[in-house]
């Protein structure tokens, strides 16, 4: 078994600009070791505090949990970073091999039955222990973890469930790398000419650097990234390419051949089923839903089937106006799913006079990113200084210092913004270092936040600024909401630190932050053109914030149709054929012909490897929430109402999971909301709808 000298130290001596990992002294090679000298060492630790021979304090049980593993918590960080965002053969390799011995290691710790015994006396007299509201809500979480690993089994049933959690782990790796390895296969190489019909330059750019890196020197590729397959669908003329683009794209882990993701999805399905069961719980959504705001699968369903109704009859009053713009063109073809993005912005451009290409010169990313950091000084007083010249994981990667009014450092910040074939695809925000006050055992007494972002835009050519559409703007701005939660936290233990809330609470922050882009003071002042300087017409900016709602019905069918597929897997005890539950999901919703599910069920990455399952509603949850957060400040007349904006950090950005979500919103925003704001925000209702009032 290796020590700590038989691996890279700069692994967990993070020696670098305010205590950031190294990352040029760290080598793919190194992992390995440094997993299993860190597994062994965190065994040692839990061993120390099971057997402890003093009787079981919160200090002595509770704390000392929270602190253990600081190596293997290191050295996790740098892996899965990598394994995300700048993957290749060895770590994806490392990363088949690790899951299920991860997964191992913990369902023998919470299987440890001298340290839940521990565990459980405290929970049994908390009442009487004198704990802070953040120590019940750390030591509720520890209890409840223990208890969902199955800590009150019979011996035979926990090593059946540790067996299962193992399997399970390794499959979520297997669904993740099918899936990229998919993406990273596929390309559509175009030649000049009308295979380019109707692109604007800024996507003709994109795709020529996609082929150039593809080696297509001089030609243009269509990529599976949703930076360049998303804008190709609009604009593109030639419908035939359109089409072929699109059933590559939703065919993603669905193909018959070794990256076919179907087998996984139907083993995973039936194992969490077992995992429910031996737990005592009546589905996998049931344990899922547990410790969450929305508490039953009936409350999920109920928001979404609402949403539904209108949702689809707003889609079906977009697919009437889209095909008559069709029978204009002299078309006879039926509207299909390649064909909606593409003249539905023809529509947009009639209706709001505006284009998405007229649009994107005035979004530069780095404008956007300068806006995000505006936004967050306006707020809560903290700004962003850039430093160059720090070794990072990839040469893209930006590093940031958050200081507050008093020059005082408050976190790091990573930006990693580009898509490329060794980047996994969506937006994400996690932690290399999550803020708390606890005293380590190396001599390090708290933790400075460091938060990441990665999104996969597309790069531009050499020299050229890159652009975003709105969609991709938003997307900075909501991954950067979730980096705020993780860098404002202000809570003494690790386990409740920044986004270490319940899953449909989560989304709130990142989901609430997106607002104050549309914002005008914010437009005005960042949207400026490429070339000229010139900020966004006054005409230009009414016309975007006009269009807020429009297309809104096939946006929310996309997306509820895929969290009704997701809650009806997670609600059944058997799902026999997981392509027919989908078909039988869709059919009987009423999905129109015309749209497809955002995230079909062989690319369901959410759910299937993202931690979302039974959880993907949560976004809806969350637009509940947000969409009433950001009425407080419409309420005020002032988006950046300073009283408001003080109970928003202290309440919501800065608690983390240390008090009860609902306790949480509550203390912010005097209540718990109702739908209806999010319903008048989507576009699906207007408030005199909601409250039969002709004012």
């Amino acid at each position: 078994m290796p020590s700590p000298l038989d691996f890279n130290p700069a692994l967990v001596n993070w020696d670098g600009l305010h205590g950031l990992p190294r990352f040029d002294a760290v080598d793919d090679g190194d992992f390995a070791a440094a997993f299993e000298a860190a597994l062994a060492a965190h065994e040692r630790e839990i061993d120390e505090i099971a057997g402890n021979g003093e009787a079981p304090t919160f200090d002595n049980t509770v704390t000392a949990l929270e602190i253990a593993g600081d190596a293997l918590s290191r050295v996790s960080a740098l892996f899965w970073n990598k394994a995300g965002a700048h993957t290749n053969d060895v770590i994806q390799a490392l990363e088949r091999e690790i899951s299920p011995k991860m997964s191992r290691h913990y369902s023998k710790i919470g299987m440890n039955a001298a340290l839940f015994a521990r565990i459980d006396t405290l929970w049994e007299k908390r009442e009487s222990l004198g704990l802070t509201l953040e120590q019940t809500r750390v030591l509720e979480r520890h209890w409840k973890g223990f208890v969902k690993s199955g800590a009150k089994l019979e011996k035979a049933e926990q090593e059946k469930l540790a067996a299962i959690n193992e399997k399970l782990a390794g499959l979520s790796t297997q669904f993740g790398q099918n899936l990229l390895a998919d993406e990273k296969a596929w390309a559509l190489v175009l030649s000049d000419g009308a295979e380019l019909d109707g692109l604007p330059e800024f996507l003709r750019d994109a795709m020529a650097a996609a082929a150039r890196e593809r080696g297509e020197e001089g030609k243009y590729a269509v990529t599976l990234s949703r930076s360049i397959i998303e804008p190709f669908l609009t604009f593109s003329e030639r419908r035939d390419l359109r089409e072929q683009a699109f059933k590559a794209w939703v065919a993603r882990g669905e193909n018959d051949g070794e990256t076919d993701n179907r087998a996984v999805i139907k083993e995973t399905l039936a194992l969490r089923h077992q995992v429910a069961s031996l737990l005592g719980y009546g589905n996998f959504a049931e344990l899922k839903l547990d410790n969450t705001m929305a508490k039953t699968a009936e409350a999920v369903n109920d928001l979404l089937k609402a949403v539904w109704a209108r949702a689809v009859k707003r889609a079906g009053e977009e697919e009437v106006d889209i095909s008559a713009l069709i029978a204009e063109e002299g078309r006879n073809h039926e509207v299909m799913p390649w064909d909606w993005r593409h003249y539905a912005e023809k529509i947009r451009a009639r209706k709001f006079d505006f284009s998405e290409a007229e649009l994107k010169p005035y979004l530069q990313l780095e404008k956007i990113i300068e806006a995000c950091f505006d936004v967050a000084g306006r707020l809560f007083g903290i700004r962003a200084v850039e430093k160059k010249g720090v070794a990072v994981y990839h040469p893209d990667v930006r590093v940031f210092e958050i200081r507050d009014r008093e020059d005082r450092l408050v976190a790091l910040f990573l930006g990693d913004y580009f898509a490329r074939g060794s980047k996994r695809s969506g937006a994400w925000m996690s932690s290399l270092q999550s803020q708390h006050r606890l005293e380590l055992k190396n001599g390090r007494h708290g933790e400075l936040p460091i938060i990441y972002n990665v999104c996969n835009f597309a790069k531009p050519a050499e020299g050229k600024p890159a652009l975003l559409s709105l969609d991709d703007a938003r997307t900075l701005f909501h991954e950067f909401g979730h980096a705020l939660h993780g860098m404002l936290s202000n809570v003494t233990y690790p386990s409740v630190s920044g986004t270490g809330v319940s899953r449909d609470f989560v989304e709130l922050p990142s989901q609430l932050y997106e607002h104050w882009l549309t914002v005008p003071a914010i437009l005005k002042r960042y949207a400026v053109h490429v070339e000229t300087g010139e900020p966004m017409p006054q005409a230009l900016l009414d016309k975007v914030l006009a269009a807020r709602t429009f297309n809104a019905g096939f946006n929310t069918v996309e997306f509820t149709s895929s969290a009704l597929v997701d809650m009806a897997f997670h609600t059944r005890t058997a799902v026999e054929d997981p392509m027919a539950v989908q078909a039988e999901v869709l059919a009987e919703i009423g999905m129109p012909k015309s749209i497809v599910m955002r995230h079909a069920t062989p690319h369901f990455q959410h759910i299937f490897s993202g931690g979302y399952s039974a959880g993907y509603y949560s976004y809806m949850w969350s637009e509940v929430l947000d969409a009433d957060a950001f009425a407080a400040f419409e309420e005020t007349g002032d988006a950046f109402n300073g009283e408001m904006a003080r109970k928003l950090r202290e309440n919501i950005y800065s608690v983390g999971g240390s008090i009860d979500p609902e306790d949480a919103y509550k203390a912010f925003r005097g209540k718990l909301p109702s739908p209806d704001a999010m319903l008048v925000k989507k576009g699906l209702s207007t408030f005199e709808e909601l409250t039969g009032s002709d004012a």
